[in-house]
């Protein structure tokens, strides 16, 4: 890690205004239904904007993912530290809805269903939103951060095209839509076969929603105080989506970050299709985060994923915000 961070950043993130995180100030409707066992979604305001995470479920996938790059040895020890198992974990997968502007936002749209994966416990992300009163035609805007499958397999369950309006908008960089064209994963490190199901994901959303894309190069409002920008480095068009209002601010950093990258920022994470980018656009963002204080989702961080950012010694810290209930 030595050289990656900047010296004279500040040792914690700077006092700011308290984000309203008051549940009975949210719109979104919150209670879980009793056959959950634990919670699956979060609300928030952030600023005058209603925020919801919500969870899509887990992933479990291999330990080697976190840090292909590094001496198992050091990953172990890590492993230990954390009280995580040595072989695999499960990964989260959230997923957010924004109201802003009288528009209805989904940022990724989890898994899905498809029964080949085998993943029982994942793609959880349609039923979810039934359970707490939201119907699919109601949703204006997805965002889509890039184009792995568990970020746009809930929109290739069955029935779900149908049930949305015939006027929604779905927003991508057209650098990712660009890279899918043909993939390159010669850089990554996947378990067998995922690469083929990447693929073949990405094709079959192509073909079903290609014309109804809404592609930008490097940045795009979606809604009042919404900001889709393109990052790159996890894929070529991969983004983050800025929430701000009266403010507060959140980042939805889809996969630029994982559970292990505030210690650890420069470990390859198999999923990566330039690491080296990747680590460079992880470290400008947690950067950035710590000096801001503003707040941090990510689709694999362990619900709900709330938090922010301080900076510790040569890394990182991450800093859970207390739930409101």
């Amino acid at each position: 890690m030595r050289g990656l961070l900047n010296h004279n950043q500040p040792e914690a993130y700077p006092l700011k205004q308290e984000t309203n995180m008051n549940l009975q100030n949210t719109s979104f409707p919150v209670a879980s239904g009793p056959e959950e066992l634990v919670p699956s979604r979060y609300a928030l305001k952030v600023g005058d904007i209603d925020v919801l995470v919500v969870s899509d479920g887990v992933l479990p996938l291999p330990t080697t993912m976190l840090g292909h790059n590094v001496d198992p040895a050091v990953r172990a020890a890590w492993l230990h530290d954390m009280y995580l198992p040595q072989d695999a974990f499960d990964w989260a997968l959230n997923v957010v809805m924004v109201r802003s502007g009288g528009r209805k936002i989904l940022i990724d749209a989890g898994l899905g269903s498809d029964p080949n994966l085998n993943l029982p416990r994942a793609g959880q992300l349609i039923r979810r939103l039934e359970a707490v009163g939201i119907d699919l035609s109601e949703v204006t805007d997805f965002v889509l951060t890039h184009l792995h499958m568990d970020h746009i397999g809930g929109l290739l369950v069955d029935g779900v095209k149908e049930r949305l309006r015939k006027d929604v908008r779905i927003h991508v960089a057209a650098a990712e839509v660009k890279f899918w064209e043909a993939p390159d994963f010669s850089r990554t490190a996947m378990p067998p076969g995922f690469p083929d199901a990447l693929r073949a994901t990405a094709k079959r959303f192509m073909k079903e929603y290609g014309s109804r894309l809404r592609l930008f190069d490097q940045q795009q409002e979606i809604a009042p105080g919404v900001v889709a920008r393109r990052t790159g480095g996890h894929t070529p068009g991969h983004s983050v989506v800025r929430i701000a209002s009266g403010g507060d601010a959140l980042t939805f950093a889809g996969d630029a970050v994982f559970a292990v990258g505030f210690e650890q920022p420069d470990w390859f994470n198999g999923f990566e299709h330039d690491p080296e980018e990747a680590v460079r656009i992880r470290v400008g963002l947690l950067r950035e985060l710590a000096r801001t204080g503003e707040m941090l989702v990510a689709t694999h961080l362990p619900f709900p994923s709330v938090g922010r950012v301080a900076v510790d010694g040569d890394s990182f810290r991450w800093v859970p915000v207390f739930w409101d209930y």
